[in-house]
């Protein structure tokens, strides 16, 4: 019998020292999970929080996961997206040769992102599915 490889994600996001910073980053670990319990989810930090993308990675990898997919939690490309993540990532593949890593453009920066804050900047009543 074949087992497939399990996938996981990392929502990756900025930390603060002010730990109600993470409820919203914690609340789309917990969506996901709900709506997809075979889905493995890990959040991650650049700083001042912990876990650091590499202890999030060290998390999925631990339970057999081949392929994660790291999801900036940002609002646009900036430094952090642009600069910091290709640097940890290359750390990551070297360090995990036998996981492939994927990575997606910053959050804010999904059309249906924009569309949804725009939406709620107006007041209009949004449905997310």
């Amino acid at each position: 019998m074949t087992t497939l490889p399990l996938i996981g994600i990392v929502l990756f996001a900025h930390g603060s020292r002010d730990p109600l910073w993470r409820a919203p980053i914690e609340a789309v670990q917990t969506y996901i999970q709900a709506h997809n319990p075979q889905m493995p989810v890990r959040c991650a930090y650049l700083e001042l929080s912990t876990p650091d993308l590499g202890q999030a990675v060290q998390e999925l990898i631990d339970i057999g996961t081949h392929s994660i997919t790291i999801v900036p939690m940002f609002l646009g490309t900036g430094k952090h997206a642009r600069e910091d993540l290709p640097v940890l990532l290359e750390d990551l593949r070297v360090r995990h040769p036998q996981v492939r890593f994927n990575t997606q453009t910053a959050i804010g920066e999904d059309p249906r992102m924009t569309a949804l804050m725009a939406s709620i900047a107006c007041g209009e009543e949004t449905i997310v599915r």
